[in-house]
């Protein structure tokens, strides 16, 4: 995409999509991040039929992948030249011009926070198994967690660390925030403390203006919730 993406991408691991390609009854995949956490990056292609597939919809704007991004949850094309697909029919088009029978998109999402999503196409109609299916949830749940972590890693520092030695009554907070958190997401403490510091980053907030969230309860990190992860 463009130049500012690439030291995103250079840091991520590309091969997040041979995992995929290597576990699965697919011909291709590949993995893309564009929450506020980055600029729209595609992290990795397993070949150039599945990077296509990603540039045609960042390109049109169209597509499943926007579908899986919108309804968080997996988008299963098992026959995708079997239409029509109105809420997508340019992207619908050009896919005839690839060797694409079946697309699966699966959102890469934690709680309130959308970090990507992952494509997997093959060459021949049919549907993933249920054991297929659940094997690519586990790999899409690894693969959230792993970009979440380098993303941050990779992230300039911009005040989201933890709050100063010197403010106990803010790190009081983002330790109830992160014992909450682990509750609502049912996860470990690093990784709900990780959860904060992304929300805060990908919101151009503070560590602490988060938890401070989190402790009123106006902002919920369980699983499956809402997509901005505020209490309705």
């Amino acid at each position: 995409m463009g130049d500012g993406t690439d030291s995103v991408a250079q840091g991520l691991d590309a091969g997040l999509c041979t995992g995929f390609v290597e576990s699965l009854p697919v011909s291709g995949a590949s993995i893309s991040v564009f929450s506020g956490l980055a600029p729209e990056t595609m992290v990795c292609a397993s070949d150039a039929v599945a990077a296509r597939i990603d540039e045609l919809q960042f390109d049109l704007g169209e597509g499943p992948r926007w579908e899986a991004l919108r309804t968080r949850g997996p988008v299963l094309l098992p026959d995708v030249r079997r239409g029509p697909h109105a809420a997508w029919p340019v992207f619908a088009k050009s896919l005839l011009e690839l060797d694409v029978a079946a697309i699966f998109v699966f959102p890469l999402a934690l709680g309130a926070l959308d970090i990507g999503v992952v494509e997997l196409y093959s060459t021949e109609s049919g549907r993933l198994s249920p054991a297929k299916h659940s094997r690519a949830l586990q790999l899409a749940d690894a693969a959230t967690w792993l970009l979440l972590r380098q993303l941050l890693t990779l992230a300039p520092e911009d005040g989201t660390a933890d709050p100063p030695d010197g403010s106990p009554l803010s790190r009081r907070e983002v330790h109830q925030a992160t014992g909450m958190v682990l509750a609502q997401a049912g996860t470990s403490a690093r990784d709900a403390l990780l959860l904060i510091r992304a929300h805060a980053f990908s919101n151009d907030r503070t560590v602490r203006e988060v938890a401070r969230e989190v402790v009123s309860r106006s902002l919920d990190f369980t699983t499956g919730g809402g997509c901005d992860g505020r209490v309705q």
